[in-house]
This record gives C-alpha cells, sequence and structure tokens, in this order.
C-alpha cells in the first residue's frame, strides 16, 4: 500500500510524531546493567561563602564536567528517541540515515562518566580559583534506569593576594619587565586566580614585544606563589624570569634590511634560499629608499610598498607596526596570501632581516551576474550586470572597475494601469590606495586610505510614461580609523537628470483634465524636471557587529550638502523668482542629513533581538523651493515598514489611494522616522523564524501647492500631531539562511493606517481574516534576499 503523504512531508510528520510520543521512556531501549546518564550536579559545602559568590562557583565547576547528557525540551528527550526508534541504515544517506545520526543523538550512559576524572577536574578548577586545599567527593542517583552525579565540593576559603613582587636584575629584559608592572592585572586583595595570572604573562609579553623583544614567549615568565609566608588565608605572587629562559629570548631585535617579493611564488624558496642572492650587492638593483622590493618584472611601483610598511632600516621591532604593516598590505586587495619571516642576519648586535612574501591575486576578472526580484509593490523582474574589475591599473594596486547592466521590472498584479520599468546604463570606478590631495595626509589605521573616481550613465524608461536620462560622477575619499570606524567624504558628488521624453498621458497627470476628472499634480512634474545636483557628502559609519559581544551596535550618519557655495555666491532666491541656472538648467540647493542607529541583543547562540531607528530631514533654500525627488526619502517595502507596500505610504496623513493607480507606488517626502524591533530565532540549522513590528512615515517640509493654489498632498506636511500620523504594522517571517544566502519571507499586516480618519486609525477592530478581500489588501507578504537590517 503506498503512503498517503508526500516524501517531503514524511520528515514533518515523523517529527511530529516524535515530539508526541518522546514522553514515553527512553529507558526501555536499554540493555541490561545499562542506565541513562541524566546530568550532574555540584554542590557547594563552605557556610562562609557568600550566597552570590557561591551561586558563581557552582556554575563554573558544573560547566567544566563532561560528558553532558542528551539534550531535552520540556523535560524530554525526543532527538534520543528519534535515535533510538530509527532503523540501522544500510548506506550513509536517506531518511534513515538523517533521523538518526544528523538529528537523532546516541544515548548518554552512566558507564560514559569518568567520575574520578571529574572529581580532579573540580578539586583542580577550585585550587586554580584560590581555593587551596579543596576537596570533593561523588555520591550517584539512581532511579527507573536514569543516573544522575551528585559532586560534593568542600572549596575552604579563597585565598587572597596579600604582596606582588616583581623580581630584579640587571638584564635589559628585566628592565623593561619592570617598566610593564605599574599596569599589573595582579592585584593586592584580589582573589588568586590562575587564569589572571596567564593574562598577566601575556600582557607582559605583548608589552616586551613592542620593545624589540621578538622571540620572547609568555612560558619565560613564572609566577611564584607562596601561601606559608601569610597568614589569614594570604598568599604572596613572585613575578620572574624563568632561569632557562633561551638567550635569544632575552634579546633586543632591530631590522636590518627589509625586503620584498610582492610576485611570490613557492619555487622562490629552494632548500630554504631565496631565488635571489640576499647580499648588498645582489639587491642594490632592487633598491627603493631603505627597502628591496624584488620584482624583475616591474609588476608593481615600489612606492606602493613605502607606504605600506612601517619597518624601516635600523627600527627597533614591535608587534603594533608587525601586524599594522601584514594588515596594510592585505587591505590593498591586490594580494591573495601575505607572509611575514624574520631572518637573524647578525647575531652579535641583534639584528635581523624582515621578508614580505606577497602571492597576488588575479589581477583581473570578469564577472557575470544574473538575478530575479520581487517587491511588495508588485513588481517583478530580473537583472543582468556584466563587470570588469583590474586590481592594478597603474601598477600601484590601483582597483579599476567597470559595469554595464540591464534591469527590468514588471508588473505582476494590483493596478492595471501600472507600468513597466526598463534600465540600462554603465559605471566605471578607479579606486587609489593614497589620499590624492594637494595636502598631506597620514594614517595610522591598519586599512589603506583611498581615493575614488567614479563615473556612470543610466538610461530610464517607465513605459508610456516617461524616459530619463542620468549622469553621474564622484570625487572623493574612503578612509578607516579602525575596524569599526569608517569616513566617506565624497568632496564633489555630481547627477544630471534630463528627460528624453514625456507622454501626453503623464504629462496629463502633471497638467490636470477637468474633462476626465484628473486634478493638478505638480509633484508628478518634478520626477522629470531636468535637475543639477551637485556638492559634497560625507557619510561615517561606526559598527561593532564583527565582535561577537552580548550587545552590539550600528550607526550611520550621513550629510549632503548641494549646490551652498554656488547658492550664496549667486545669490539665487527661487522663492523670490530669482532662480539661478547653469548651462541652462537651474541648479539644486538643499541640505539633507540622515541618520541609521541599530542595536542588537544576543540572548544565548539561538535567540537575539535587533531594532533600528531611522530619522533623517531634506530642506530645500536658496536656488530651490523643494527637493529633488530622487533626494527625497520613501517608505515602505521590504526592507522598511512591511506592511506596506514600498513607496505607498505618506506622507503624513495624506491618502495615496486618491492617485491614478500609475502613480501610486511615487509617495515622497522631506522628514522621515522609523523604528523597527524584530526577534530572531533558530529553530534547526538553516532555519530561523521572526517576530517583527514596524513603525514611520514620511513628510513635506512645506505643502503640494500647485498653481491654482491648491494642495495637492493634504496631510502630507509635518506637524505637531506627527506621532498621530505615525503608521504601524507587525507580522512574522522565515529565514532561510544557507550561510552564502539568506532568503527571507516575512508576513506583514497593518496595525495603524495614518491616511484612514484620525480617530479610526487603529485597524484590529476591522481585521477579517475570512475575507479573501480584506486578506489580499492587508496581508502583505515580502520575498526578499538578506535580513532587513
Amino acid at each position: 500500500m503506498k503512503s498517503r503523504f508526500p516524501i517531503h512531508f514524511r520528515p514533518v510528520i515523523a517529527l511530529s510524531s516524535i515530539a508526541i510520543i518522546s514522553s514515553c521512556s527512553n529507558t526501555k531501549f536499554l540493555k541490561d546493567g545499562q542506565m541513562l546518564y541524566t546530568g550532574a550536579e555540584v554542590k557547594i559545602e563552605n557556610d562562609s561563602l557568600p550566597k552570590k559568590q557561591k551561586k558563581a562557583l557552582k556554575a563554573e565547576l558544573e560547566e567544566n564536567l563532561t560528558p553532558k547528557p542528551n539534550s531535552s525540551f520540556l523535560g524530554l528527550r525526543p532527538k534520543l528517541y528519534a535515535y533510538n526508534i530509527a532503523k540501522e541504515p544500510k548506506k550513509e544517506k536517506g531518511f534513515n540515515y538523517w533521523l538518526k545520526y544528523k538529528f537523532g543523538e546516541k544515548p548518554v550512559l552512566l558507564g560514559d562518566v569518568d567520575k574520578e576524572f571529574n572529581k580532579d577536574i573540580l578539586v583542580n578548577y577550585s585550587e586554580n580559583k584560590g581555593y587551596f586545599n579543596a576537596q570533593a567527593k561523588y555520591d550517584t542517583v539512581s532511579k527507573n534506569k536514569k543516573a544522575q552525579v551528585i559532586y560534593t565540593v568542600r572549596p575552604g576559603n579563597q585565598y587572597l593576594i596579600s604582596q606582588v613582587k616583581f623580581q630584579e636584575d640587571s638584564t635589559l629584559v628585566n628592565q623593561e619587565i619592570q617598566n610593564l608592572k605599574d599596569k599589573s592585572l595582579l592585584k593586592v586583595g584580589n582573589p588568586f586566580d590562575l587564569g589572571v595570572i596567564k593574562a598577566e604573562r601575556e600582557r607582559i609579553d605583548n608589552g616586551l614585544k613592542e620593545k624589540g623583544f621578538y622571540y620572547f614567549h609568555p612560558d619565560n615568565i613564572i609566577v611564584q606563589a607562596d601561601s606559608t609566608v601569610a597568614k589569614n588565608h594570604k598568599v604572596e605572587l613572585n613575578v620572574k624570569l624563568k632561569e632557562q629562559t633561551p638567550d635569544l629570548a632575552t634579546k633586543q631585535f632591530s631590522i636590518d634590511k627589509v625586503v620584498v617579493f610582492p610576485n611570490y611564488n613557492i619555487r622562490d624558496v629552494k632548500d630554504g634560499k631565496y631565488s635571489v642572492p640576499m647580499s648588498e650587492d645582489s639587491l642594490s638593483k632592487y633598491a627603493y629608499d631603505d627597502i628591496y622590493v624584488i620584482d624583475p618584472d616591474h609588476k608593481f611601483k615600489p612606492r606602493i610598498f613605502d607606504r605600506a610598511l612601517y619597518f624601516k632600516k635600523g627600527d627597533v621591532y614591535n608587534r603594533k607596526d608587525h601586524n599594522l604593516t601584514l594588515s596594510r598590505l592585505i587591505s590593498l586587495g591586490v594580494f591573495k596570501f601575505v607572509k611575514n619571516e624574520f631572518v637573524v642576519s647578525d647575531s652579535l648586535n641583534h639584528k635581523f632581516d624582515a621578508y614580505y612574501l606577497l602571492t597576488p591575486r588575479q589581477i583581473q576578472s570578469l564577472r557575470l551576474e544574473t538575478l530575479g526580484r520581487t517587491n511588495s509593490a508588485n513588481y517583478g523582474g530580473g537583472e543582468v550586470n556584466l563587470n570588469w574589475t583590474h586590481r592594478n591599473f597603474f601598477r600601484g594596486a590601483e582597483q579599476f572597475k567597470a559595469a554595464v547592466y540591464g534591469a527590468f521590472d514588471v508588473q505582476l498584479g494590483g493596478a492595471k494601469d501600472a507600468n513597466n520599468i526598463i534600465r540600462v546604463g554603465a559605471n566605471t570606478q578607479l579606486s587609489i590606495p593614497r589620499i590624492v590631495a594637494p595636502f598631506r595626509f597620514n594614517s595610522s589605521s591598519a586599512f589603506v586610505p583611498r581615493t575614488n573616481i567614479s563615473l556612470g550613465y543610466e538610461y530610464q524608461s517607465r513605459t508610456e510614461l516617461y524616459t530619463l536620462s542620468n549622469l553621474n560622477a564622484s570625487f572623493g575619499y574612503v578612509w578607516k580609523e579602525n575596524v569599526r570606524k569608517e569616513h566617506d567624504l565624497k568632496v564633489i558628488d555630481i547627477t544630471m537628470v534630463s528627460p528624453l521624453t514625456v507622454t501626453d498621458k503623464y504629462q496629463e497627470q502633471i497638467d490636470g483634465n477637468i474633462e476626465k476628472g484628473i486634478p493638478p499634480n505638480p509633484t508628478l512634474g518634478r520626477v522629470v524636471e531636468k535637475q543639477l545636483i551637485f556638492g559634497p557628502t560625507y557619510t561615517y559609519t561606526y559598527t561593532d557587529t564583527t565582535t561577537p559581544k552580548t550587545n552590539n551596535i550600528y550607526y550611520r550618519g550621513m550629510l549632503d550638502l548641494a549646490g551652498n557655495i554656488t547658492g550664496l555666491v549667486t545669490g539665487a532666491n527661487a522663492k523670490n523668482g530669482d532662480q539661478k541656472n547653469i548651462f541652462g538648467v537651474p541648479f539644486s540647493q538643499y541640505a539633507k542629513m540622515e541618520h541609521d542607529f541599530r542595536f542588537y541583543h544576543k540572548f544565548n547562540e539561538k535567540t537575539n533581538f535587533a531594532s533600528r531607528i531611522i530619522a533623517g530631514i531634506a530642506y530645500p533654500y536658496g536656488n530651490s523651493e523643494f527637493v529633488p525627488y530622487s533626494k527625497q526619502f520613501f517608505v515602505g517595502g521590504s526592507n522598511s515598514i512591511r506592511a506596506f507596500r514600498a513607496r505607498t505610504l505618506g506622507p503624513g496623513s495624506y491618502d495615496p489611494r486618491t492617485q491614478n493607480a500609475s502613480f501610486y507606488f511615487d509617495q515622497s517626502g522631506d522628514i522621515k522616522l522609523e523604528m523597527n524591533a524584530e526577534y530572531r530565532a533558530n529553530i534547526y540549522k538553516f532555519l530561523n523564524v521572526a517576530a517583527f513590528v514596524d513603525a514611520g512615515n514620511i513628510w513635506l517640509v512645506n505643502d503640494d501647492i500647485n498653481e491654482q493654489g491648491v494642495n495637492t498632498r493634504p496631510g502630507g506636511k509635518f506637524s505637531k500631531d506627527f506621532l498621530s500620523e505615525v503608521a504601524v504594522g507587525a507580522g512574522v517571517g522565515l529565514r532561510l539562511d544557507f550561510s552564502i544566502l539568506v532568503l527571507r519571507l516575512d508576513l506583514a499586516m497593518p496595525l495603524r493606517v495614518p491616511y484612514y480618519e484620525k480617530g479610526d486609525r487603529w485597524v484590529l477592530d476591522r481585521v477579517k481574516f475570512g475575507d479573501s478581500s480584506w486578506r489580499k489588501d492587508n496581508l502583505i507578504l515580502n520575498i526578499a534576499i538578506g535580513y532587513p537590517f
């Protein structure tokens, strides 16, 4: 008899059955004499320890016990049950194999527990934390073929540090150790802790590495503890150099020669010797200032290494410059592998040569990309990109990128007369690994600063409406203070937008048609206006999300100042009819600022909380009465307020449904406020779920008044009642995280709609899940790639 269930449903059915049936005992699968290990408990016997200290010690000791029992959920062990019921597979594939060895867990038995070993671990750990002369014992509690081990630990009193001495002698290395003792981690009055002692040895080693002691090691330091010279559970610590410390570790080394192999291959080294003799005469033809660049084919200009290398001939070695040099060589982006070696060249005078062995990446690459996409505005489409990259364009590690692309978006549903979008364009960028400027720019960052020059062109067609030509050029700098802080300054960013064609249909929407009942809409006219936008932009980014912590933050701030100096010099004043032109086109003048702040909290390895606040304002003045359409703010869609379709929300309480359906997705504003909160949980490997709430809106700085004096977007201006116009949506999401790709599906519904009547904007009382028309209009499915923030 064939199964009624399709194959892809069987794992789901099996797991559901396991969740129910696993309430039955797993012990029936045990053999005679076997007992299921259910875990261990540590009891602390010491009445003098504070309750908080005892609780912390108990948790630390239990964490060190092995093995861990089978995982449980609400008192059940479904993974163990899956292992027990699954048949032994004949092959390493198939459902049985997955159920038994991928999902299931092998039973952890009492016989797997080495109780003596665990007892020793508990004693050693206690003593390492300063509880000298600790004692431990264990007992086994069993019932119904289940067993638990109870460990009882008598830690005694914790010893405190009474004195820290750094033993002195006349050697240079000891003198440097004495200079480091003021910042010692070993403090009088603190508990004795082996972990802190190890950290102190690492600290001393790091300090000595900064002073040229390249061959020193933390193990060369010994910290002797003496508990016999003091009373009342005190201990004295004596920090000194081990007598067996190698002589080489006590010598301070300086740099002799700096040699770079920019086209390194393992074949360049034979029997431990380089193909180029390292004598001064042999290296002389490769000399550049104080370094030698072994590049017979002249693939790289030597000056790029002079900027990246922090070691010069005669410098005392230090780890900071060592790591900084390696990081800067990597950040050039032209080398696949960066290796560093130090070889003693003069043992008498304690000198070594520094070798940098650099393996280049593929200098040129050609990549073809295709992608498909859909959005909540009922558009679906695709894009094709052809990208060419040259990573050493002028032999100075300059990266030159050129791309051509084509894209289309087709209306899949919704408004019948909405229009398709076609985009075709090309762009180029030259990234130079230094600051090209009339002033000197010094950076001690591990990241090489860059000068970026870009030029791009795009042709955009919105079928039956208009076609636009967009030319963009920019010149600016990008530099990072460290891994967390990045600056992006475009000294000049120019955009020229020109309409190529405007159809009668679109022009009619702009001018209005009384006979057809179409009111004038000057907002649409700004989309196809000739626009000349130029000025500086600055972006600052701070993030510590690359560091795994309980709490992480991300901040991005942007400032865009267009036409300010030109407007000031020319005395432009559009409101008074004195608008100035450049090349026959009025230039835009405005100030725009945007802030994006995100906070992430990690509850545990599988659950976390993410939140975001975006606030921005764009203010036109001088030569402009309105901010250019392309520079305004938009909300809604898969990465914004997900309960509303892209660009269909706002401004303010304005109802976009009153517009012609062709222009429903064109709502923009000068002020933006958005807030998002999302709870994320992993339920199985690549499968994640989320629950989220989004809120926000956009507003106008000035009312949209047409030539007839009519406000074309009533309710759109920012006012003191802006909080009552904040839209709210909520939903749930499913994320398939495959590491290289995250596929996201978010289902959202509006909770508060700002364009409803003021006292009737909360929509929970309108919910009609059984009504198909309500579901169609209010349940929004967003399909996207990557997380929303």
